[in-house]
């Protein structure tokens, strides 16, 4: 068995499709976010980031690095291992109980990324619970599809932010047959929002309960931070949350927000929580800070909700092909990845700007795209060079879906 030569062909279909990822080596400039040097063939140059999920530039908010920097002068660097083992920080039981109050549940339970939180909590759920049926809506992340799919449990897929489709797949059930319906927040590709009071009725009649993800909402949507379900008074109503640490609150890790006996059970018994070392105490500090920070200003989401309706706008003035969605995600619609790879070149070594193809997997093919991030610390200065770089590309190869479209630079 020839192993590489089986790696490089799996390598070259990947470029053969236009699929190939290519990591930029980037370098972010401290206090100045969103502008980082980009390292290419030893030389290197200033670009905007438009792509990151730093949603309100936390990650360099004075509160959370100062918060960061006392704790490793306190502490030191590493957690020193499973928290199964060396024990918990106080570190993590501040977060835990930040992240408890946030959501309004008794308890959270803090894991090294969302991915491990999704996937460690719906496998155990599945194992936990006899007889468990899964209902998933169709556009659920990855990690939340790998979770169901370790449970090993009877699952259905119900047509994305459909309610009827989802009732329909319910009613098949008698009501006393344990039900969890997984479903997000906001879904990050299409920017799309789910109908989650409506979801919360359902799950009622039908006796089901709720497990919401909330990774890109929380810090951004509610009065304090919440997400969606705070926004929208339902956060009662749900009962599992799960959310980051990495994107609006600007550090890493994820978590859980359930009942008391529910953490402790998926503490218990979840082995991707038990044999994985807990995130370093100053990683965890910063996380804290953000989370408090956020819950009393709104200063930060009122800029981001402007910044992403502005862009929106101007995009659609100079009729680039941008997805209409009620959330901070703008994504431009390209349809190739080859056409779409080419794009984002072309941006980076001729604009200066920043802005990773997504392709499948992460969405099906034919709807290729780039998906923008805007955040308040986006000058308008900033923004004019984006769309100036993206007419001035549309102009020269317009395209979107896969067939040519006509633009106002025509």
């Amino acid at each position: 068995m020839h192993y590489q030569s089986l790696f490089q062909k799996h390598l070259d279909t990947l470029q053969c499709e236009g699929r190939y990822r290519v990591f930029a080596d980037l370098k972010r400039k401290r206090g100045a976010y969103p502008l980082a040097q980009h390292w290419n063939a030893g030389q290197n140059r200033e670009v905007a980031v438009w792509c990151s999920n730093d949603y309100l530039g936390m990650s360099q908010h004075p509160v959370v690095l100062n918060a960061m920097h006392a704790a490793i002068d306190a502490v030191g660097a590493g957690s020193g291992g499973t928290r199964n083992i060396a024990g918990t920080t106080h570190y993590h039981v501040e977060l835990e109980h930040e992240l408890a109050d946030l959501h309004g549940k008794d308890a959270a339970l803090v894991f090294t990324s969302a991915y491990i939180a999704n996937d460690a909590t719906l496998s155990t759920l599945a194992k936990l619970v006899p007889g468990l049926v899964i209902f998933s809506d169709e556009k659920n992340h990855a990690s939340m599809i790998e979770g169901i799919r370790r449970g090993q449990r009877e699952k259905h897929i119900f047509r994305h932010n459909d309610l009827a489709d989802l009732e329909c797949k319910l009613k098949k059930y008698p009501k006393n047959t344990p039900k969890l319906i997984a479903f997000e927040s906001v879904y990050s590709m299409d920017g799309h929002i789910s109908p989650v009071a409506a979801i919360c009725d359902l799950a009622e009649k039908y006796n089901a309960m709720t497990y919401l993800d909330e990774v890109h909402a929380v810090g951004l949507y509610g009065a304090r931070g919440g997400g969606i379900a705070e926004r929208d008074g339902v956060m009662d109503r749900i009962d599992i949350i799960n959310g980051t640490l990495a994107k609006g609150f600007g550090v890493m890790g994820g978590y859980i927000a359930s009942t008391r006996a529910c953490c402790d059970a998926i503490r218990s018994f979840a082995p991707g929580f038990i044999f994985t070392t807990s995130l370093a105490p100053a990683i965890v500090a910063g996380a804290t800070a953000s989370i408090r920070h956020l819950k009393a200003s709104t200063v930060e989401r009122t800029a981001h909700q402007e910044r992403a309706r502005t862009l929106k706008r101007l995009l659609k003035e100079i009729r680039l092909p941008v997805m209409d969605n009620p959330s901070h995600i703008v994504p431009v619609m390209v349809g190739d990845p080859v056409h779409c790879k080419s794009l984002t070149d072309t941006l980076l070594t001729e604009h200066g700007i920043y802005v990773q193809p997504i392709n499948y997997p992460t969405v099906p093919k034919g709807t290729e795209r780039m998906r923008l991030t805007p955040s308040p610390v986006h000058t308008d200065e900033q923004m004019a060079h984006l769309l100036t770089a993206l007419q001035t590309l549309w102009a020269a190869c317009p395209i979107a879906n896969g067939k040519y479209v006509r633009l106002a630079a025509e």
